[in-house]
């Protein structure tokens, strides 16, 4: 479904991403590991269109996006949940998800905007709330509310999990299996190795910019090398 091929990119003269090549398939939650400035959040900013690579290809069903604007990209059915949420923070939580559908006109919204409602009752409850007085847990679950709502094929998220507790994390995650489960395919930028390998198929781990490793979860989940560098074990 959405294939990234030997894609180069950079920072003026640093070289973020050097080659990186990944698939994700239709229907899979895909899992991209790696430390701090391994290349994580630039590999979907590339993919969304926030970035454009120096050489290499990011395909979508076969055809390449990466020449695309970002709004073309989320027309083609690519939606991004940036790391640190990126909500509008003087809009209330229905205009927010309003934002998520602003290239779309059809009667199919308010049904959309109740779906968002059902993964994520509590947004419902503070449907009228100014968004930037949410708390973090709060916020989260409207970016990636914000960002269901253009009905995307493939959703990209980035960090889900970043600053929240335990109890929201494991809810957090659950969700995404809830949205993988409705028929969006994900590729999941996470931290927290351990919980993003238990709800992933396969995976990669990024390091400096290149594709360390690969495989399914469970090989990853029992790689030494990852179980010593993001499992927290010796």
């Amino acid at each position: 479904m959405l294939e990234v091929q030997e894609i180069q990119v950079y920072y003026g003269k640093i070289h973020a991403l050097k080659g990186i090549s990944l698939q994700v398939d239709k229907g899979e939650i895909v899992a991209l590991l790696g430390n701090n400035g391994a290349g994580k959040t630039t590999t979907l900013k590339t993919i969304s269109a926030l970035l454009r690579p120096r050489s290499g290809r990011v395909l979508l069903e076969g055809e390449p996006i990466h020449d695309l604007p970002p709004h073309e990209i989320v027309a083609r059915g690519v939606a991004h949940a940036p790391e640190g949420r990126k909500i509008f923070n003087r809009l209330t939580v229905t205009e927010n998800l309003e934002m998520g559908a602003y290239l779309r006109s059809d009667a199919a919204i308010a049904e959309d905007m109740e779906r968002v409602f059902s993964l994520f009752p509590r947004l419902k409850e503070r449907r009228n709330q100014v968004a930037g007085t949410l708390s973090g847990g709060e916020q989260q679950m409207l970016a990636i509310g914000r960002a269901l709502m253009p009905r995307p094929r493939i959703l990209l998220m980035d960090e889900p999990s970043m600053g929240l507790a335990p109890i929201l994390v494991e809810q957090i995650f659950k969700t995404v299996e809830d949205i993988n489960r409705q028929g969006t395919t994900i590729l999941l930028v996470e931290q927290n190795a351990a919980m993003a390998l238990s709800i992933a198929g396969r995976g990669y781990v990024l390091e400096t910019g290149r594709i360390a490793l690969e495989g399914s979860a469970a090989e990853l989940a029992g790689n030494p090398e990852v179980r010593r560098a993001y499992l927290g074990e010796a």
